[in-house]
């Protein structure tokens, strides 16, 4: 196909986004669209809707000609501003974009310039059989979908819809198709995966759908956990990273701030002790778990004692990976009409929060010195260990190819990255 009738994506944000993307792409290309671009957005910064607008703004400049369709959580949440940009061809809302007959109407010019509906009327998940996404290594496992708690700070539950699950039989077989395409990891994914099953008949929670997952799929080799919510890591859940080696060692949790007061204005469901004693715990259960956390600076009313109880977190709760953000009002939040503090404040608390991680994180790479690790091989000569450290070959080594799983020894470190070579 001639690269100016392609269907191209350009993704913004989360792990459901990118899975999202491969799916729109493949019910353009069924429906018989040409030379499109699809640019699915993201609403959880200010700075992620910037970004969008102006790659909107450049492929305009550069496909004069091709069809700009814009979706995703900023898309539905405002989908005026979008539809006045004169670059923007079409605007579809995140229910719409995966429906095949948007993409139908669309190819045969029926389509609406804006199509984008009441979100908080879904509330069901209709499974989306997929069996990869392109140029990727790991596959991801869409369980759940949408957010039912109102944090003061979010704005995704407005633009994803209530929390809605996948029937555990529905997740069975698509997990059964992504094993069958040949890939070896599978990384469970949605908006709230850890309030999975809370809609369906039984309320089966994600512990016990993922035990009879791993019990049913003996071939499948490795599974990772999306982001969680550490308020809701129940006894299964617990158990299940606790007992199963096919449950990979590393769990990225949604911790957002270090500080009671801070966490209580957020809205958040736990308090600084039950992260603490969640990490302690499963790591007593577990002792090779490696934690990683999303981390906000310079909420709303946060002071420099508030802030620094966000620092000491890192340490008692034993973070690694950290995914730091400075606050970003979003419109029609709780947290929007706080007293705010100035921009140039939560910034340099943002760069203080995410140097302390890197220095934490440089302490952890240099432990695996000399150590072996497992890691799946990646495309570009890269891959990632069990525990999520990135690693490359050292000088002059050997490397297997993507998809392979292999035994790595760690020679080096290279600011993030840790060095290789693979066990003879």
């Amino acid at each position: 196909m001639p690269a100016e009738a392609a269907i191209e994506t350009i993704t913004f944000g989360c792990r459901l986004n990118t899975l999202e993307s491969e799916l729109m792409r493949r019910h353009a290309e069924a429906a018989g669209l040409r030379d499109t671009v699809i640019v699915h957005t993201c609403a959880v910064t200010a700075e992620a809707e910037r970004q969008a607008r102006q790659t909107i703004r450049r492929l305009r400049r550069e496909r004069p000609a091709a069809r700009i369709l814009v979706t995703g959580c900023s898309a539905q949440l405002g989908a005026g501003g979008y539809a006045a940009m004169a670059e923007v061809d079409h605007v579809v809302g995140n229910a719409e974009k995966l429906r095949p007959e948007t993409w139908r109407t669309l190819a045969e010019g029926r389509a609406s310039r804006v199509e984008v509906g009441d979100i908080m009327r879904e509330h069901t998940l209709a499974p989306h059989p997929v069996d990869g996404v392109e140029g990727r290594t790991r596959a991801f496992l869409q369980v759940q979908q949408g957010c039912d708690h109102r944090c003061t700070f979010c704005v995704i539950p407005f633009g994803r819809g209530p929390s809605r699950s996948l029937a555990p039989e529905a997740v069975l077989a698509q997990a059964r198709t992504l094993l069958d395409a040949g890939y070896v990891e599978l990384v469970v994914t949605g908006v709230d995966i850890a309030s999975y099953g809370r809609d369906l008949p039984g309320r089966p929670g994600l512990g016990a759908m993922l035990k009879e997952l791993v019990a049913t799929l003996p071939d499948l080799r490795r599974l990772r956990l999306s982001s969680l919510d550490p308020a809701a890591i129940d006894a299964d859940l617990r158990d299940l990273i606790a007992e199963e080696p096919r449950l990979l060692p590393h769990l990225h949790l949604s911790a957002q701030a270090g500080d009671d007061l801070v966490l209580k204005r957020m809205r958040r469901r736990h308090v600084r002790a039950d992260l603490v004693r969640t990490t302690h715990e499963l790591r007593r259960s577990r002792p090779d778990l490696v934690f990683g956390a999303d981390l906000i600076a310079g909420f709303p009313t946060e002071d420099e004692a508030m802030f620094t109880r966000t620092l000491d977190l890192v340490e008692e709760a034993g973070l690694t990976f950290l995914h730091v953000f400075p606050y970003s009002a979003r419109p029609h939040t709780a947290a929007a009409r706080m007293p705010q503090l100035p921009v140039e404040l939560r910034k340099e608390r943002a760069a203080r929060l995410r140097a302390h991680g890197e220095a934490v994180l440089d302490t952890f790479l240099r432990r695996q010195l000399g150590q072996r690790r497992r890691a799946l091989i990646e495309r570009g000569r890269t891959g990632h260990t069990d525990q999520m450290a990135a690693v490359r070959p050292a000088a002059g080594a050997w490397w297997p190819p993507a998809g392979t799983v292999a035994e790595v020894v760690v020679t080096g470190v290279e600011g993030r990255t840790l060095t290789g070579r693979m066990v003879a």
